[in-house]
């Protein structure tokens, strides 16, 4: 049987790449190549090497995790062959932005993702999964929805070694959150860190770098995010920094204070001296849709100035998040069981209701940015007794209650006693289509990795969960032509590859690791709808991840190969 390699990234990269480079000279030789010499032959597909290069008739060899070479491999054997003829072959994609922290955790194929090419999953928009503290541990159990799990780690690194010890089909890597170092240090208060609690959520953040995190996320329109200042970001995307991590943003505002938001990320790439990506760019509110020009030219200037600066999407005119995010922040300090006393209480309401119809710069208001409650839709609710509402928008609820937009808001929050799933119709088709093309933009679901089965059947969701990869290459790329695929796949692999820093990933080539998705670019496509989105893409046929196979003939496997993804600080990197 042909001889697999085993074990963590870094202990055999020597290895892989020796004998990469073995099997190349060998081939260009035209030495003979041994029976069952390699794991995996994937012939005659049309292969785009991740770079937007144009591509080329060729076979892809993998050799254990590794890909061995890619050429012409007519006279080699492999215990495994799989005819790509007619169809792609690329490396896997990476989803910038991924949700799938909970859904692994009880169903491991990432099936929605695996379906779309996806085999890396990057975590972190400003929460992550460690690291907690006793307090922080309870409330990750007693908030739990539909997805039900244990929390048996403490650290970021622990959280990702559980993930893999469980098994899961894709690769895993992740950010450290700014606020969930903040909650760490100082919990759910309106105020700065002193000096020492700063010092300790900087350790915080070197200790998770030191376990692999990519850098530091944060998600700043949220509270207790929101009560961030500039000052407390800088220093952590400092302490980052001193690892070779990177700094990444749901910035404080995607709508009036759009260009202000910008500003900020920029002053915080520049002070840290760390380079910084924008999270699921965008302009929010019809009012800020002509922002975009000036979005794009800051940052393209600050390109040229030596900045590494870029931006992340998806493929969609709608947002999702909570309900809670058409109310001010400051009804979340204290927590969510401070939120909800708030939200009870006659006289607050009132003021609640007054800030929720008001315009302003100081907070971002969703349900104003969406334009009319017409534009916001319920999609996720955790009492069984609330699910009716499932599907209907925020006016419907209102009209079926007999109540104002604002008071079936907070009664909605209150009686489901979580932040009710959401999602706002508040960008421009026209925007999304620039943002797609502009070169230093890669993509993100903004979701979980789920499946059409119980218990993620139990909510609605955004359809970008089941569809954000796929509407790129069918929609945007092969019916409406925004840019060839060679660019796209760049755009899906080495472009986040190398922003995040990751060695090995994001290419096909010899010595990298056999991340790979084949697919049929005439018809890929996406399913997923708003009023039915738990709908699998289709037009993916193969996906490979660290050398085995995780779907075939568009079908799980049921494997389970991947590994933690760990970022340039991780202490047990080879020096």
């Amino acid at each position: 049987m042909p001889r697999r390699i085993h074990g963590s990234a870094a202990p055999t990269r020597m290895t892989r790449t020796a004998l990469a480079a073995a099997l190349a000279a060998a081939w260009a030789c035209s030495a003979p190549v041994p029976t069952d010499e390699y794991d995996v032959l994937i012939r005659g597909g049309t292969v785009y090497d991740g770079s937007g290069g144009p591509p080329r008739i060729a076979d892809v060899a993998i050799a254990g995790d590794t890909i061995a070479g890619i050429g012409d491999f007519a006279g080699a054997t492999a215990a495994t062959t799989i005819d790509a003829t007619g169809h792609a072959v690329s490396p896997g994609f990476i989803n910038m932005l991924s949700w799938a922290t909970e859904s692994l955790l009880v169903d491991g194929r990432s099936l929605s993702d695996i379906r779309q090419g996806v085999t890396l999953e990057v975590f972190g928009e400003g929460s992550s999964m460690g690291p907690l503290n006793p307090g922080m541990k309870r409330e990750m159990v007693e908030r739990q929805g539909d997805v039900r799990f244990e929390v048996p780690w403490i650290s970021l690194g622990e959280y990702l070694d559980h993930l893999v010890e469980r098994g899961v089909a894709t690769n895993v890597a992740s950010y450290i959150g700014a606020t969930t170092v903040r909650v760490h240090e100082i919990g759910h208060e309106d105020r700065p860190p002193t000096v020492e609690e700063l010092g300790r959520m900087q350790d915080l953040v070197r200790d998770a770098m030191r376990e692999g995190a990519l850098g530091v996320g944060s998600s700043l329109i949220y509270a207790p995010a929101f009560y961030a200042g500039t000052d407390e970001l800088i220093a952590l995307a400092s302490a980052a920094g001193e690892y070779g991590g990177g700094y990444i943003s749901h910035m404080r505002s995607e709508g009036n204070r759009l260009l202000e938001a910008v500003d900020e990320l920029l002053t915080i790439a520049r002070q840290a001296g760390v380079r910084a990506e924008i999270y699921h760019l965008k302009a929010a509110g019809s009012e800020n849709w002509d922002k975009l020009d000036q979005v794009i030219e800051r940052v393209e200037a600050a390109r040229a100035e030596g900045l590494e600066i870029t931006a992340d999407m998806y493929t969609y005119t709608a947002g999702s998040t909570g309900l809670d995010a058409a109310m001010p922040p400051w009804i979340h300090e204290g927590g969510h069981d401070a939120m909800i006393e708030r939200l009870r209480d006659p006289a607050t309401r009132e003021r609640i209701a007054a800030e929720m119809r008001t315009p302003t710069d100081e907070w971002e208001n969703l349900l104003l940015a969406a334009g009319s409650p017409e534009r916001v839709l319920l999609v996720g609710f955790r009492q069984d007794s609330l699910r009716y509402l499932t599907g209907r928008t925020l006016a419907e609820a209102a009209a079926a209650r007999g109540s104002g937009i604002e008071e079936t808001a907070m009664d909605l929050v209150v009686q489901d006693d979580s932040r009710v799933g959401t999602v706002y119709f508040m960008m421009s088709e026209d925007n999304v289509r620039r943002q797609i093309a502009l070169p230093w933009v890669s993509f993100g679901s903004d979701a979980g990795s789920l499946a059409p089965e119980e218990p993620f059947v139990r909510s609605s969701t955004h359809p970008r969960a089941y569809g954000n990869f796929a509407r790129l290459l069918g929609r945007y790329v092969r019916d409406e032509g925004i840019l060839p695929l060679e660019e796209a796949v760049r755009k899906l692999t080495s472009l986040p590859a190398a922003n995040l820093r990751i060695e090995g990933r994001g290419r096909l080539a010899s010595g990298y690791f056999a991340d790979i998705a084949v697919f049929d670019p005439e018809t890929i496509a996406d399913h997923a709808t708003f009023e039915e989105p738990h709908q699998l893409a289709t037009g993916v046929r193969d996906v490979f991840v660290n050398g085995v196979q995780v779907l075939s003939e568009g079908e799980p496997t049921g494997a389970t190969p991947g590994q933690v993804v760990r970022g340039p600080g991780w202490e047990g990197a080879p020096r």
